[in-house]
């Protein structure tokens, strides 16, 4: 027992070592998020196979009790967001004053790493600001039910981004897209279509590579991709500030993001557009 003991408190010493000296080597962020994503995901998997719910699933079955605690409605305007690192899910609803987390929900499985969708085949689920709506669900996918996120948006295509049918569905399996097993996306479709017919014509998923903290940018700051998640940061501040969806729009290649005004459901579309930024 003794040695037992020793064995695992050397094994955690060694992991914490490697979990504070591998950042700082070349690569190293790199291949300990891969090594997370891999036993996060594996994990995922281990549920589904065996039909139990992932870790940290809300109580399906009680949704309209969930929804009546929090004060909330199916078809009033929703909000999404999407952490790849976190493999979270949140759904935001609106009642009469502002958006209130309603739901995160553990994301299944995704493919690729930290980063951006740039082309057909590269295995990267799309990051940045997209919305939905009703022409982009498919009752029927061969994932149980799924919708479009609307990749390649303005922003993708003003960088040549290629790539399509980046889907948000159920199952556990996916290149490029956001699994969320089959009874998660149920709860999630009687959200979305509620709130496409009575509220919104379309709402807005905005999706991180990590929930966009000052710590994380830090971390990441010498990822090639770090003044792209810079803008993506704007429009996360926004949001944590005012529980708004901000407005956005691409201005020379760019995503660029202000307030959006009090009581929007964050439904207007992408557009080109250059305005002058404002910080609260």
């Amino acid at each position: 027992m003794r040695f037992l003991i020793k064995g695992f408190f050397l094994t955690a010493v060694l992991v914490m070592g490697a979990t504070i000296a591998l950042p700082l080597l070349p690569g190293g962020q790199h291949f300990l998020d891969r090594v997370e994503r891999k036993a996060r995901m594996g994990l995922h998997q281990v549920f589904y196979r065996w039909n139990r719910p992932l870790p940290t699933t809300p109580r399906l079955k009680k949704l309209k009790a969930r929804l009546n605690y929090q004060g909330l409605e199916l078809g009033a305007p929703i909000f999404m967001r999407i952490f790849k690192k976190e493999a979270r899910l949140e759904i935001w609803i609106k009642d009469k004053k502002s958006f209130k987390r309603f739901a995160s929900y553990p994301i299944c499985y995704y493919s690729g790493r930290l980063g951006p969708k740039q082309k057909q085949g590269d295995r990267q689920a799309p990051e940045g600001f997209y919305s939905v709506s009703k022409h982009q669900l498919n009752p029927n996918s061969r994932w149980h039910r799924s919708f479009n996120l609307g990749y390649p948006n303005l922003f993708d295509r003003s960088h040549k981004r290629t790539g399509n049918y980046l889907m948000v569905h159920g199952g556990c399996s996916s290149i490029g897209c956001y699994a969320m097993t089959n009874d998660v996306i149920d709860e999630i479709w009687t959200i979305i279509t509620q709130a496409l017919r009575h509220s919104q014509p379309r709402f807005a998923v905005h999706v991180y590579p990590f929930k966009m903290s000052q710590h994380n940018m830090k971390r990441y700051r010498k990822n090639k991709w770090h003044s792209f998640w810079k803008d993506l940061q704007k429009g996360y501040d926004l949001f944590e500030q005012t529980k708004v969806p901000p407005k956005v729009s691409v201005c020379k290649g760019r995503y660029q993001t202000s307030p959006g005004r009090k009581g929007s459901t964050g439904n207007a579309a992408l557009r080109k557009q250059c305005v002058r930024e404002v910080r609260l």
